[in-house]
């Protein structure tokens, strides 16, 4: 029954790095038009990471133009992501950081964490 499930199971995705909540990363994701795909770059931090085997996934949140904050959830085992880059990490305190969502300018900005 095992080999079963592992059979259904989505490939694990080697572009997808390991991840952690504050990080600023840049999600490039294959979009499809008609005929034609493309690959559209999303910059953002990582406000949610959500582990559960092949529904695994992790929301990127970024400003965009006017100061409207766009929340984008990505599937960690997705053939969409061509990769992810991590740009930087932060120190965060807490594994969900839905408090940005009410912050905009300095008071939204995290410390960077230096290995």
């Amino acid at each position: 029954m095992d080999h079963i499930l592992k059979s259904l199971e989505a490939p694990v995705n080697p572009d997808v790095p390991e991840l952690r909540t504050g990080d600023v990363v840049n999600v490039h994701v294959k979009i499809k038009e008609g005929t034609r795909e493309r690959i559209q770059v999303f910059k953002g931090t990582v406000i949610y990471k959500h582990n559960n085997g092949t529904n695994s996934t992790f929301t990127v949140r970024r400003v965009a133009s006017n100061g409207i904050g766009v929340e984008r959830t990505f599937l960690t085992r997705s053939p969409r992501i061509a990769k992810v880059e991590v740009e930087r990490h932060s120190k965060v305190r807490r594994a969900r950081l839905y408090f940005l969502r009410k912050r905009t300018g300095k008071s939204a900005r995290l410390k960077q964490k230096f290995n």
